[in-house]
Order: structure tokens, then C-alpha cells, then sequence
């Protein structure tokens, strides 16, 4: 058996093909081995490649230096600011240890101081001047007394009535307290580690926001900039305004002056006497002024384009309605809130009644009605397709119109009535009858 075993040629085939197979392995084991101490060799070159360049660009650096302390020993300054921008290419820190005389600080480290901002004049109002003479901003009349309060609804006396039923529970309380206590205990005592972290990464935080460029330029406005920001104080408190339009001429002057800084921000809260509640007032004035303005004049300008298709154009002019009904509830919703604000920092808040821009947005309305029924009655001329839906789109469209704005006026009413005439023209040639609409 034996024998036979040994004369199989495919035995011996196998045999050969093993022998070769662990052949090729050892021989791939010892160039994965010799790849290993070549890149290990390469490694090697390479760090001496970097040590080598950064020993030359600091004795390149340092030559630098030497030179023009020799060049410039009479100007201590001018070398001890090179002697810092120096250290700081080098990667150290520019601290006492490393320099040789003076002291150099972080915020004066690689920064440009900028020059104090020239402001504009502002613009000067139409009817009135913007700046008082002195001692009259000190005396001015004070703001009139709030409205006294509404009387109580019926609603209110059912809710003070149910709460007479209630009754406070201490218990409550102090179960929760024992429970917080509680759980205060086990933290302190478990994340005693995890506090000590938290305070080294503040400590780092700091230390980061102290070298930002960013903070940097901060202070530097902060220090350069105080005359402007104080012209810029003195014209936002002496302000007073009767036309809307000229308040917005002089957002638009302040907002420019304010770009100059860096961070309007960061920067105005080094200055407590800068008044923020006035200026955001008057911000909030001209920008919700100059939204409704944007508003009107996009509706004005509203084309009826008839290459367009009708379910566009009508989609269109439905979606200007919505905004327009919807700043108009708006400003009915913050009216009177906003007016005791406006009035206590005497800002012009006339426009936000119902004869200001509230009454404009709703004449504006009805040029979209006249767009909108003028649309419809041409389409329904030339087309008999969905006449049925057009009609009705167009009388729930009018009907809406007509109770937000109160009424329609000649224009209006004439489109109301060729619509409505040729709604009843096809109705008599579909039905056959000359009935009157």
C-alpha cells in the first residue's frame, strides 16, 4: 500500500507545488523584512532633513537679529519690536526670559494698530435737527405716562376664582431639595477628576483667546477708536426725529460708521455709557419701515405678464397678498408695545396707525385684486377650460381683497364688473337664457 502511495504521481505533484509555494513565501517574508529597515532608514534621513532646516532657519533668524540690534542700537524700540516678531517665527514666546531689555506685551505682538476713524457727518433731517444744544438733552420733557392698565375681563375673574381652590403643598418642595441634595452629594464625589479637568481646559481656553488675533484687534479698537465712539454716543442720544424717513437716513449713516469696527459687539461693551437700548430701537424702527416700503414697492411694481402662465401669475399675486396681510398683522399685534418704546426714546411711530403705512399696504392690495380679476376676465375670453374654477378663484380673491382693504376703489370696481358681466355672458351661452346677473 505504501508503495502505491508512493509511485501516485499526483503525490508528487502536490509535493512539488507545496515545496515551491513555501519557497515563495520564505522569500516574500524576507523582502517585507527588508522593506521594513528601508523605511525605517527613511525615517531616519528624514528627521535629520528637518532638524538640519530648522537648525539654519533659526541661525538664519538669529543672524537676523543680531544684525540689526548692531545696525539699530540707537533706536531701542524699533530692535525690540524685530527682536519679537523674531522670537515669535522662532515659536517662543516673546516674555521677559527671551528678550534682552524691555517689556513687550501679548496684545502689542503681531498687531497693526489701525488709525481712529474720521466719522461722516450724519444726514441732516428734513424738519428737524438731530443734534440738541447743550444742556438741553438733560432737561428734556419726560416720556408721558403709560396708559393706565385695561379692566378685568370676565376670563380673568374666572381664573382668579379658580385659583383660590388651589393650595400649596411644601412637601413637595422638600422632597425635590432632598433629592437634588442627593444627587449633588454623588457628583461631588465621583467628579472630582472630571472638575479638575474642566478647569485646566478653561485655563487652556484663556490662554488661547489671549494670543487670538481676533481679541487682539478687539482691544486695539477698543483703545484707538474711543473718540469715535464716543462723537457716535453723543449724536444716537441727542437724536430726535419726526419723520420715519429721515430716522432711516440716519440708521443707514450709523450703521455705516459702526462697520469700521472690527466686532460692533465685542467692541461697544467696553463702553457703558453707549446707549444700545436707543440705538437698537432705532434700528428696529428703520428696519421694520424700510421692510413695509420694500413691500409696497414690490407690489406696485407687480406685472401682469401674459406670456406667463395664469396659474403662475395668480399663485404670484396670491403670495404677495399673504405677505402683505401678514406685516399688516404684525404691526397690529406689537403696535403698542413697541410705540411705548418708540415714544420713551422719541422716535417716530406715527406710521405703524391705521392712516400710516398700515393704509398704504392696503391700497396696495387693491392693485393686486384689479391684476388678479383683469387676468382671469381675459383668460376666460380666449379659453372655455376650467372657466368654472376661474370664476370662483377670482370672487373668493376679490372677496378677500375687499374685506382687508375696507372696499374697492373706481379701478377695482370696474375690473370687479367686467369680470362679473363676463361670468354672466358665458353662463347665458352655456345655458341658453338671457338672464339678468
Amino acid at each position: 500500500m505504501q508503495k502505491e502511495v508512493a509511485d501516485d504521481p499526483r503525490l508528487a505533484i502536490l509535493e512539488e507545488e507545496l515545496r515551491s509555494s513555501l519557497e515563495k513565501n520564505r522569500s516574500l517574508e524576507k523582502e517585507n523584512e527588508q522593506l521594513k529597515q528601508e523605511l525605517v532608514h527613511l525615517k531616519t534621513q528624514l528627521n535629520s532633513i528637518k532638524a538640519r532646516n530648522s537648525d539654519s532657519t533659526r541661525s538664519a533668524l538669529w543672524s537676523k537679529l543680531q544684525i540689526s540690534v548692531v545696525n539699530g542700537g540707537s533706536n531701542n524700540t524699533d530692535a525690540m519690536q524685530h527682536k519679537s516678531k523674531v522670537l515669535i517665527d522662532l515659536g517662543e514666546n516673546p516674555t521677559t526670559e527671551n528678550l534682552c531689555s524691555g517689556r513687550v506685551s501679548l496684545e502689542s505682538i503681531g498687531r497693526k494698530e489701525r488709525q481712529p476713524r474720521v466719522p461722516k457727518p450724519p444726514p441732516r433731517p428734513t424738519c428737524t435737527t438731530t443734534l440738541l444744544p447743550d444742556g438741553v438733552h438733560g432737561n428734556k420733557a419726560p416720556p408721558p405716562p403709560p396708559p393706565p392698565p385695561p379692566p378685568p375681563s370676565s376670563n380673568s375673574k374666572l381664573l382668579s376664582r379658580s385659583t383660590t381652590a388651589l393650595r400649596r403643598v411644601p412637601e413637595v418642595m422638600e422632597f425635590y431639595r432632598s433629592l437634588t441634595r442627593s444627587d449633588a452629594r454623588t457628583d461631588n464625589r465621583g467628579n472630582v477628576a472630571g472638575i479638575q479637568e474642566a478647569v485646566n481646559a478653561k485655563k487652556m481656553i484663556g490662554e488661547i483667546e489671549n494670543r487670538s488675533a481676533y481679541l487682539l484687534a478687539i482691544k486695539s479698537d477698543v483703545e484707538t477708536q474711543m473718540e469715535f465712539i464716543m462723537f457716535l454716543t453723543r449724536e444716537v442720544e441727542n437724536a430726535v426725529y419726526t419723520k420715519i424717513s429721515d430716522l432711516e437716513e440716519f440708521v443707514k449713516w450709523l450703521d455705516e460708521e459702526l462697520s469700521y469696527l472690527v466686532d460692533e459687539r465685542a467692541v461697544l461693551k467696553h463702553f457703558p455709557q453707549w446707549p444700545e437700548r436707543k440705538a437698537d430701537a432705532m434700528r428696529e424702527a428703520a428696519f421694520s419701515y424700510r421692510d413695509l416700503k420694500n413691500l409696497e414697492s414690490e407690489v406696485l411694481s407687480f406685472l401682469n405678464s401674459h406670456k406667463q402662465a395664469i396659474t403662475l401669475t395668480l399663485k404670484r399675486i396670491q403670495a404677495l397678498q399673504d405677505r402683505l396681510e401678514g406685516s399688516v398683522h404684525n404691526i397690529g399685534r406689537i403696535r403698542e408695545s413697541t410705540s411705548k418704546k418708540y415714544r420713551e426714546f422719541q422716535i417716530p411711530w406715527d406710521w405703524m396707525l391705521d392712516d400710516g403705512m398700515i393704509r398704504q399696504l392696503k391700497l396696495c392690495s387693491l392693485r393686486l385684486a384689479k391684476e388678479y380679476m383683469k387676468r382671469v376676465t381675459n383668460e376666460m375670453k380666449i379659453s372655455e377650460a376650467s372657466r368654472e374654477d376661474l370664476m370662483l378663484q377670482a370672487a373668493r380673491f376679490a372677496f378677500r381683497v375687499h374685506q382687508f382693504a375696507g372696499g374697492f376703489d373706481v379701478e377695482t370696481r370696474h375690473a370687479f364688473e367686467e369680470l362679473r358681466q363676463e361670468g354672466c355672458r358665458k353662463q347665458q351661452d352655456t345655458d341658453g337664457t338671457t338672464h339678468s346677473c
